[in-house]
């Protein structure tokens, strides 16, 4: 009789603690090149929304600012796409699912296409282009570290460079690794394999950030969350608006996923031409909601990381009309913006589940607390396909708050994942194989096409 092999051994083998020393180092440089990354974009954001329009005579930037910027964006994600090696990434309408790690050579491509859409007001993350870098950059190290090194030990540095990237994006470094985790969908000694390096490697980086961030006083560009008021007990009230707000946002996620499936596969035929009108529409949204509201157009414009706490905590600015008007708006945003730019989707997602729970706030028996989070839980959950982090990134949000709307966050979660999965259409046959198969590596997280959507020739 054969005995079974063991399949924790390579955990105690000398290479795998080699494998977290690597990790370890690796950490450091990832985090520091995610950490300028952001820092970049964030600088470049504020310089083409307010310092250049002032610098040119305006006292303001004015209304019609976004349209040149967003056909530019356009023309340069294009180009990106079409004439730079690894087309800029993977696009973002395919929701997040294990890949491969993009090769050094297409590094440059991804960088590009990804500030020349978050700089310039597009409605997409830096978490997928992010993702993207880390595990880009570990497969750089592997190749300098042992040129010969086996396919398991590339996976896991690749991994941990992913890990490190977004290690305190999500306003946790446990958030960012349970992402990655579920993107990956491995379990059993593979997944220790793997989780063992890349928490390692997460928890250095973000170290890194803070140090950076205070070092440089531009903070770790974490997501934050205001002080909200107290929660205390949820009562049968709520949990009936969690059955709401999970129903309700499904088919407003499963839309907007369509509608960036529809056009997608429309404007990659003729992306130099089509992209750019693409852009003139977010810009035309963005305006719309601006002049009927009054407010900003950088309400509907960019990923709303930064502007999701502002938002919830001056939530008394907003009338329910403006609220609904916002979620059309930066709805449709997100659904062209997912259709052809290069980014991320979770931090849109997470601010329309934000602004629909606002708006169902102004309702009866819905204070704003659990409101938001089952709002943020709910559209997270349709978006990206993903029911455990999405109900995690609410409840670790809100602090203390947060045990105590965990319930009301799993409820909406879950309708929303049973909701959407019975509106979204049914896999496709190629795309489902694609999906099932592999050659038994544990996976390397990174965004791919997702079952529920063909693969496309430049996506």
């Amino acid at each position: 009789m054969t005995t079974p092999a063991d399949p924790l051994a390579p955990l105690r083998s000398r290479s795998y603690l080699s494998l977290l020393a690597l990790a370890a180092i690796i950490g450091v440089p990832v985090s520091a090149a995610a950490f300028g990354f952001l820092a970049l974009v964030n600088k470049l954001q504020g310089w083409i929304f307010t310092s250049l329009p002032r610098a040119l005579g305006f006292h303001a930037t004015p209304v019609w600012w976004p349209i040149p910027l967003l056909v530019m964006s356009g023309v340069l994600v294009a180009l990106a796409i079409r004439y730079l090696p690894g087309t800029g990434g993977h696009s973002p309408a395919d929701g997040f699912k294990a890949g491969g790690a993009p090769q050094p050579i297409e590094l440059p491509g991804v960088v590009l296409a990804a500030l020349a859409g978050l700089c310039l007001g597009i409605v997409l993350g830096p978490e997928a282009p992010l993702i993207a870098l880390g595990g880009g950059l570990g497969v750089c190290a592997v190749r300098l570290a042992k040129r010969d090194a086996p396919q398991r030990a590339k996976v896991v540095v690749a991994s941990a460079g992913s890990f490190a990237a977004i290690s305190t994006l999500l306003g946790s470094p446990i958030i960012g690794a349970f992402l990655l985790m579920e993107v990956s969908g491995i379990g059993g000694a593979a997944m220790e394999l793997v989780m063992v390096p890349g928490l390692l490697a997460a928890g250095i980086g973000s170290l890194i950030f803070i140090g950076l961030g205070h070092w440089t006083g531009l903070g770790t560009f974490s997501l934050a969350l205001p002080h909200l008021p107290h929660f205390g007990t949820p009562d049968l009230a709520e949990f009936g608006w969690a059955l709401v707000i999970g129903t309700a946002a499904a088919p407003l996620g499963v839309g907007i996923h369509r509608l960036a499936l529809f056009l997608r596969s429309h404007v990659e035929r003729r992306m130099l031409l089509l992209m750019p009108v693409v852009g003139l529409a977010v810009a035309g949204l963005a305006i719309a909601f601006a002049e009927g509201t009054g407010k900003s157009t950088s309400e509907v414009l960019f990923s709303g990381q930064n502007q999701l706490g502002p938002f919830i905590l001056h939530s008394a600015a907003y009338t329910a009309g403006a609220l609904v008007l916002l979620l059309a708006c930066k709805g449709l945003a997100y659904g062209l913006s997912l259709s052809s730019f290069r980014g991320g989707p979770i931090f849109p997602s997470m601010f329309l589940g934000a602004a629909g729970g606002m708006a169902l706030s102004h309702l009866p028996g819905l204070p704003l607390v659990p409101a938001v989070a089952m709002g943020i839980g709910a559209m997270s959950t349709v978006m990206l396909r993903l029911p455990l982090t999405s109900a995690l990134l609410p409840a670790l949000l809100l602090s203390t708050d947060g045990l105590a709307v965990t319930p009301l966050i799993i409820v909406a979660v879950v309708v929303a994942y049973l909701v959407s999965s019975r509106l979204a259409p049914a896999p496709h046959p190629s795309a489902q194989a694609a999906s099932d198969g592999g050659d038994g590596q544990a996976p390397v997280p990174a965004p791919r096409a997702a079952p529920t959507a063909r693969s496309r020739g430049h996506g």
